[in-house]
Formats: structure tokens, sequence, C-alpha cells
């Protein structure tokens, strides 16, 4: 959409025709004068918007593009609605078939190869309220996630008795998958600061260098993060399948890690940019009739489980943007 203003009109018009609130909670608006009637609306075809796609000139591509594109795509994904009809646009396979060349330009990219990598040794904390002071330092891990499952399965089993059958039910709850109050990094900076599902719009952040080794687990493909579940699964079908369910049309079993017995085996785990493209915002089967989602976790970010990490003693870093799309730029001490 941004190489092409065509295709982000066809883009426009065939995602309002595919939003499932069209019409109710997205509305077309028109300005005419009185008594004029309405110009029709535009009514392009799949065919349209596949032969754009293939006509794309790359020649504009460069990295604020690809960056501001992939922030962008991070900040809209939702866990608690059904997807928006770009989405249901993106999916379809005509669609599907005609961006797979613009992935294969895309990962021919000299300035996304990190999106692979592994975690980086150099890692940063990120204080998102540095008005309030210095945020505190997550403390002890291990009771952290020990209480993190009691309230789990607490919740999961006050569902099961108060919550409704019926998938379609105006219902909603928790929707993430990792645990709340553990300390988390990022690896690349700035781009780290932007890559935040579901953000609040900050304008100002702190960044605190941050070491630390161990046993790191890497999410490179949905694979991956299915995998970790089937060894560790922790049943949240009850508290999670309204919301899932929107997000992803999934009806079965949900599991996520049970992150306090992941503990045991590693001392953080790793998101790649890659890993996160290939399987977030949908549903990744564990086995027959079970699925999990990865959900509420930024690519390029570690989880982690112990206490393996620790403040370095450099220097923490103020980043500021002017808004709450605009780049991040550090503050000159």
């Amino acid at each position: 959409m941004a190489l092409d203003p065509e295709v982000s009109t066809l883009v426009f018009w065939l995602g309002y025709e595919m939003d499932s609130g069209a019409g109710t909670s997205r509305v077309l608006l028109t300005l005419g004068s009185s008594g004029e009637t309405a110009a029709p609306v535009p009514a392009p075809s799949l065919e349209e918007l596949a032969g754009r796609l293939a006509s794309l000139d790359f020649t504009g591509l460069d990295s604020g593009l690809v960056h501001g594109s992939l922030e962008r795509s991070v900040d809209t994904a939702r866990y608690w609605q059904g997807p928006d009809g770009e989405d249901v646009l993106a999916g379809l396979p005509a669609i599907t078939a005609a961006l797979s060349p613009v992935a294969e330009q895309l990962m021919a990219f000299p300035d996304i190869q990190w999106w692979g990598q592994s975690r980086r040794v150099e890692q940063w904390a990120i204080d998102w309220d540095p008005g309030q002071g210095p945020a505190p330092w997550p403390q002890d891990p291990g009771r952290t996630l020990r209480q993190w499952g009691r309230t789990e399965r607490a919740e999961e089993a006050r569902a099961v008795r108060e919550l409704p059958d019926d998938l379609r039910a105006n219902v909603s709850g928790s929707w993430w998958s990792l645990p709340h109050g553990m300390l988390r990094t990022v690896g690349h900076l700035p781009a780290g600061l932007g890559l935040v599902e579901d953000s609040l719009g900050w304008e100002q952040a702190v960044t605190v260098p941050v070491g630390g080794a161990g046993r790191i687990l890497e999410i490179r493909t949905a694979e991956d993060w299915s995998s970790l579940c089937w060894r560790f699964p922790l049943e949240v079908t009850a508290s999670r399948r309204h919301d899932w369910f929107r997000a992803t049309g999934y009806q079965g079993r949900w599991v996520i890690p049970d992150w306090e017995r992941v503990a045991d085996e590693w001392d953080a785990v790793h998101l790649t940019v890659l890993g996160y493209l290939n399987g977030a915002t949908r549903a990744l089967p564990v086995d027959t009739n079970t699925a999990t989602v990865i959900a509420g976790w930024d690519p390029d970010s570690t989880l982690w489980l112990t206490d393996a990490a620790r403040e370095t003693g450099g220097p923490r870093q103020t980043w500021r943007r002017a808004s709450n799309r605009g780049p991040w730029t550090p503050v000159p001490d």
C-alpha cells in the first residue's frame, strides 16, 4: 500500500466490503450538496488488486517504509474481536498468491536480515512510564510464575462454571499468552520501541541496558511455539475461547505454555521477528483437537523466566517521539 497509492485505494474498497462491521461499526460517509445523488461506490475486483500487486515497483523500498509497515502490522494485532476487512482480504488465496512475490522481494532486503537472528547478547528493558521514576526491577520471577499459575488455573475453573458455551456470546476476558510482571527485553533500538502489540500510544520511554545468559529457547516458527505448548500445556479453553474464536474462527480446545514448568528447563524464551510473522494472530495446531495463539508478545522480544538477567550498569537512554506514530529519537543528556 505504501509503495503504490492505487493498491491502497483498492484495499480500502475491497476491505470495506469484507469487513464484518461494514454498515454498522464501520460506516462509509460521502460528502455532497443537498439534493445531489451520491456517487456510486467503486466495486473493484480481486483480479484488479492481484494484478496491481504483480506490477509493484520496488525501487522505492527503503528501511523506513519497511519498518513502518511492520510497526503498523504489530500495533493493529488484536485477539479479542474478529479480523477487519483488510485482514480477510489478505487471507484470500488469490491475494496470498499475489503477495508471495512481494514477500520474496522483502526477504531479499538487506536491512531486515536481523529479523531471523537469535537473541542478541546486548538487550534493553523498556520503562514506558519514566515520569513516575525508575521502573522497579522484577523481583523473584519464580514466585511471580507460581502466582501466575495459580491465578490462571483459578480463572479457568471459574470460566468453566460461569461462562456460556456459546462461542458467539458477548463475552470477553483474558486473551494474552504470556505472564505479566516478568522481565521482557528487546535486542534492537529504536526498532523495539515501535514493535508493540496493542500499544498505548506512548511518546516517551527510557531504555535500560540488560545483560543475561543461560538456556535460551528460540521461537523461530509457528511450529516452535506449538511444540512448546505441546510439551508444557496449560488448559485455557474456557477463559480464552470466546475471544480467540472471534479472532481466529477456531472451535476446539485451547492451551498456552505452562510458564512455571517451562522455567524448569529454560531461563528465557526469545521470539524472532520472523517467528512472530509466521505465527502471531492465528490459531496454531498443537494436536488434532487443540490449538494455541501467540498473543501479546512483541517481535524480537525476550521473556526472562529466571533471574539470569541483570541491569549492566551502563547508561540509561531517554527516547521521545512527537506523536504516537512518529519516529523515536534519543534525547541528549
